[in-house]
């Protein structure tokens, strides 16, 4: 591709795009390999990234924490499952400063294989019954890789669409990577569905494992498109001009502080849904008898409804601007939070599936809006920092405690009351801090600082 240089503007307040490549459609050839290969990509990371969140939910605490109490082994498997998460935005800022420095590129072909190598090692894992606690900091070393992995994918999928999307077309170009996370939540649920429909016995000596070592066959697809894709052009002028690039990470909180805090701040709204509504959940509903297989196969659905719901908002955020999108999503959230918690409290299939779908229907919601949302907020030089840190930490804030949090608050005699109140002030001040930003949607990505 040959590389164009940004046209200089005299008058900033123009909106009128500087360079040729932001006039145009989504529908070429070059588009769309970008365009498949961040959503096969960021689906096949977080296939292998949230089939632990499965495993977590009716596998480990029986296979990695034997010896415990329902609820302590339940506790300590959501435990390694937040570890997970809190390594997501140390691979944030790794992948973000390398990505910012050397290019998207070579970032997203070395995140894919990582978390390739760590999903199919833990389907290898002996039990803990074979090797004793050594089971479990095995579990942990490599859900903190997975972490690192998936906390370096994101960024890099979704700018190497937005940075080459036209402009008014940037916030569904940036979508099909979060597209990529309902679409491999329900592969990765489907997959576990699957081996839950073996004998208890079958499935929990050697049936779980299964979609784990599926993981290598997946990422080797994946590479093989990543591979195709060119570098961003953003990227490439960026690279041309004496621009001192030595320590994004430092610059990000140096200089873009408050972006930063918004961005945490707005996105840990749909990751305390998902914690919430496909984590906790699905353990509460199965200790209280619901078959595994159905409450998976309708975890399944959820993902489906969320994946369509964020084709819909990532669409109409580039003709209604990001903030009513996300600010109507979060609202809606709030509305749902008593009734999806009052369907969980049933303790049945059905029920379980009006919640699920009713709340990653909400999260797509959200979803849709947000990565254009968070790399509008950051000036391209450190725009993949920028992003990844937001992103990952909202990501470890909502998603990676929720379950533990939820777990804890019902053990108390405060139960669903002190829940649902904790789960709406989160909300409320997710969407404040969506109304204390800039609409970025009509920005031109070159002159945002």
């Amino acid at each position: 591709m040959t590389q164009q240089k940004l046209l200089p503007t005299t008058d900033p307040s123009v909106n009128k795009p500087a360079n040729p490549r932001e006039e145009g459609s989504l529908n070429t050839p070059h588009m769309r390999r970008i365009l498949t290969s961040s959503f096969v990509g960021s689906a096949i990371e977080y296939y292998d990234f949230l089939l632990y969140a499965t495993a977590a939910a009716l596998v480990f605490n029986q296979v990695f924490f034997v010896g415990l109490s329902p609820a302590m082994a339940a506790f300590a498997s959501f435990g390694t499952l937040a570890v997970g998460y809190l390594s997501r935005p140390l691979g944030g800022m790794i992948f973000g400063h390398f990505g910012d420095r050397l290019g998207r590129k070579k970032m997203l072909v070395l995140s894919m294989v990582m978390m390739g190598v760590a999903t199919t090692a833990m389907g290898l894992i002996p039990t803990a019954e074979s090797i004793g606690s050594l089971a479990a900091v095995l579990l942990i070393t490599l859900r903190i890789v997975q972490g690192i992995s998936v906390g370096g994918e994101w960024g890099g999928a979704m700018l190497i669409a937005l940075e080459q999307a036209p402009s008014g077309k940037r916030g569904f170009a940036a979508s099909f990577a979060n597209m990529g996370a309902p679409a491999g939540a329900t592969l990765a649920t489907l997959a576990m569905s699957a081996a839950t429909l073996l004998p208890d016995e079958q499935f929990l000596s050697w049936g779980w494992r299964i979609p784990f070592l599926l993981s290598a066959v997946l990422v080797l697809i994946a590479l093989i498109i990543r591979l195709r894709v060119q570098e961003s052009p953003l990227f490439q002028e960026l690279e041309q001009k004496a621009d001192d690039r030595r320590m994004p990470v430092m610059d990000v909180f140096r200089n873009n502080r408050r972006q930063l805090a918004i961005g945490i701040t707005a996105g840990v709204a749909q990751f305390t849904m998902a914690g919430m509504v496909t984590v906790w959940a699905v353990n509460e509903v199965v200790a209280n008898g619901a078959d595994k297989t159905g409450v998976l196969n309708a975890k399944a659905a959820g993902a489906f409804v969320m994946l369509g719901a964020t084709i819909i908002s990532a669409r109409l955020c580039d003709r209604l601007g990001r903030k009513k999108v996300l600010a109507a999503g979060m609202i809606g959230a709030m509305l749902a939070v008593f009734p999806i918690l009052y369907l969980i409290s049933l303790g049945t299939v059905p029920a379980y599936a009006v919640a699920v779908i009713l709340g990653q229907g909400l999260q797509g919601f959200m979803f849709g809006p947000l990565g254009a949302f968070i790399a509008e907020l950051f000036p391209t030089k450190v725009r993949y920092t920028g992003s990844s840190v937001a992103f990952q930490t909202a990501s470890t804030l909502g998603a990676g405690f929720s379950p533990m949090i939820a777990a804890a608050v019902m053990a108390s005699a405060a139960g669903t009351a002190l829940l649902g109140g904790i789960w709406i002030a989160v909300l409320a001040a997710c969407c404040f801090a969506v109304f204390m930003s800039v609409e970025g949607s009509k920005k031109n990505l070159a002159h945002i600082q």
